[in-house]
């Protein structure tokens, strides 16, 4: 029985977190033969500022983007 856990920040529409559930159901029995029946995948949402990377909390690390995407357009 596979268990996929899948986290991602907080924005996600329903249809894109349906279309995630069915394109790793689908790998899943495309590529180890799992049966769609027996697979569970959870979608957690962690909010941006429970999530960091670069050494910043992800709502830090956007606010530094805005700026140089605002210079690049």
């Amino acid at each position: 029985m596979p268990y996929v856990n899948i986290q991602i920040t907080k924005g996600a529409t329903k249809e894109q977190k349906a279309q995630l559930i069915k394109e790793v159901t689908a790998s899943l029995v495309r590529i180890l033969g799992k049966k769609p029946e027996h697979t569970h995948i959870v979608i957690q949402e962690i909010a941006d500022e429970d999530w960091g990377f670069s050494g910043l909390l992800t709502d830090d690390w956007k606010k530094q983007q805005a700026p140089q995407s605002q210079t690049e357009t």
